[in-house]
């Protein structure tokens, strides 16, 4: 397998975990990147603008995977899609499918790739693969139906064969029965620093003393309401939580009111408890959670793949 904006290695993770190798990946985030080197040290890591990798210096591959930049996809977002910079970055992905002709490509993008531009948008990436001999399922997943955790995170998979027959026997997984909750992966129980918790001294105090009760709960702050919204499953985890702190969800626990920390972000991701942040700033670990995937939902697909 080799990794394109591979982030933290959500998706390499899950094909690592279904029995795959990952020979190489690539990133530009410099955070992201020690992230990535710590936990997989073994992976030859291309740190850098994926429009200067030649393809031709990196070892063949039977897969190639991409989450590719959503920002531009998305419906939080401006939806500017291809015609944002961040967007023509999908076609880099193409011109490395294009000299290493991998047996599968693995995409993964927000919902709305699929609806953007009234469907053009896919539509543009659906005619960046077939030209090459590629044939497409895809599939809109709320990870909460199919990886088995507590989390609403929907996004679309799309899967490209270079053997047509192979396409034709690829089904996605199932959807699953949810036994995990929100209190089995947040670890209220313990204490965590005092940075996480809200005190007297900060100005959403009041706010959250008010509305911040249920401790089987997920709260988050809604700055169009002014209030904090109630949640049992936890909502899609965003990027944006590095940037703006009041993104990042609240809880009750047995010491009081607190953020959820990176490695709740990380548990509720699905990603295993071995996995661990190296020297990175606070911002940037909640950023690296937003930005990745729910690893149990990869793991099923890719062993469908496999």
């Amino acid at each position: 397998v080799g990794g394109l904006f591979s982030g933290i290695g959500g998706i390499d993770l899950g094909f690592e975990q279904a029995g795959f190798e990952i020979a190489w990946a690539n990133d530009i985030d410099a955070e992201a990147c020690k992230t990535y080197r710590h936990n997989f040290p073994n992976t030859q890591l291309v740190e850098g603008d994926v429009r200067d990798i030649d393809p031709r210096t990196l070892p063949n591959i039977d897969v190639l995977v991409a989450g590719f930049p959503c920002q531009p996809f998305s419906i939080s977002g401006d939806q500017q899609g291809f015609d944002d910079p961040r967007g023509q970055l999908f076609f880099e992905i193409a011109r490395v499918v294009k000299d290493k002709r991998p047996q599968v490509v693995f995409l993964e993008n927000v919902a709305n790739l699929l609806e953007h531009d009234d469907g053009k948008t896919f539509l543009a990436v659906y005619n960046a693969l077939v030209p090459y001999g590629y044939s497409l399922k895809y599939r809109v997943i709320d990870a909460i139906d199919y990886g088995n955790i507590p989390q609403h995170r929907t996004r679309i998979f799309i899967v490209a064969f270079l053997d047509n027959d192979r396409c034709e026997r690829f089904a996605f997984p199932d959807e699953i029965r949810r036994t995990v909750k929100l209190n089995d992966v947040l670890y209220k129980s313990q204490k965590h620093d005092d940075s996480y918790y809200i005190t007297e001294k900060d100005s959403q105090y009041i706010l959250a003393s008010q509305y911040v009760k249920d401790c089987t709960a997920l709260y988050q702050y809604r700055e169009s309401t002014k209030c904090y919204t109630i949640h049992r499953v936890c909502p899609t985890l965003v990027a944006s939580m590095g940037t703006y702190p009041e993104l990042i969800p609240v809880v009750r626990d047995d010491y009081g009111i607190r953020k959820i920390t990176p490695y709740e972000c990380l548990a509720l991701q699905g990603f295993p408890k071995e996995y661990r942040f190296p020297r990175v700033s606070l911002q940037s670990a909640y950023k690296q959670c937003g930005n990745t995937v729910c690893v149990p939902v990869i793991k099923g697909i890719a062993e469908r793949i496999k």
